[in-house]
């Protein structure tokens, strides 16, 4: 297998399922290479047994229990990501281990470098970065704590007022529809009128108490602005 290591991994912890121990040492050393802590087991019994990992490599062909009822059983107790690696590449074997609870599948032979891809792929889809502040002149806002502040001093909003101004701090300067607004901080389907949306930005502003801080754009919508500018 060739490839290069792309960085740290944070202390990731990697089990390695595979019985070729040819096989399994390269992956382990590419593995230890790229910054992952591995633990090595060669059969079904040994992977179930082992230490809850982040990351399980899974080979399907092992020597005990059949790869796909490991699949099942670490599944039903972990939230562990899992990616098949095995010589098995018709589609109903892909589509059993996924359906089992595979996240990804990998046919042999594979590169490192690919392999590395995917298990970064499946990291992210277990462990969606947080959101990040948004800061706009004497604006921040948290989308996580669903928390704002003008010069550090704590703004309480609605759901709804919060909504619209999450929506123009996506991307500030850029001119956001009323209807895009509505959708986003009201409903997918919304039908009702629009004007209930002046009202609202209107209560922002006075919360807010930054003029200019929120823009209309008239006959297109409201977008974030320079603080200070009249609206």
């Amino acid at each position: 297998m060739s490839g290069q290591a792309n960085g740290p991994s944070e202390d990731t912890r990697v089990l390695v399922v595979e019985d070729d121990r040819g096989i399994a040492e390269s992956l382990e050393r590419g593995l230890r290479q790229a910054g992952y802590a591995v633990e090595g087991v060669r059969t079904g019994r040994a992977a179930l047994a082992a230490a809850t990992p982040d990351v399980v490599l899974l080979d399907l062909g092992l020597p005990d229990i059949d790869g796909v009822e490991v699949c099942r059983r670490l599944r039903a107790r972990s939230d562990a990501a899992i990616i098949a690696v095995t010589a098995r590449g018709e589609e109903a074997d892909r589509v059993v281990a996924l359906d089992e609870g595979a996240d990804d599948y990998l046919v042999k032979p594979f590169g490192l470098a690919e392999l590395l891809a995917r298990i970064r792929a499946v990291l992210r889809r277990r462990r969606p970065a947080e959101p990040e502040l948004v800061r706009h002149g004497p604006l921040t806002l948290d989308p996580r704590t669903r928390q704002v502040s003008v010069d550090g001093r704590v703004v309480p909003l609605t759901p709804k007022e919060f909504g619209i101004l999450e929506c123009l701090a996506a991307d500030p300067g850029r001119v956001v529809s009323r209807q895009q607004i509505l959708e986003r901080a009201w409903d997918a389907h919304w039908y009702g009128p629009t004007k209930v949306l002046d009202v609202h930005v209107a209560a922002l502003r006075r919360k807010l108490g930054v003029p200019g801080l929120i823009e209309t754009v008239y006959g297109h919508g409201f977008r974030l602005g320079a603080a200070g500018e009249p609206s």
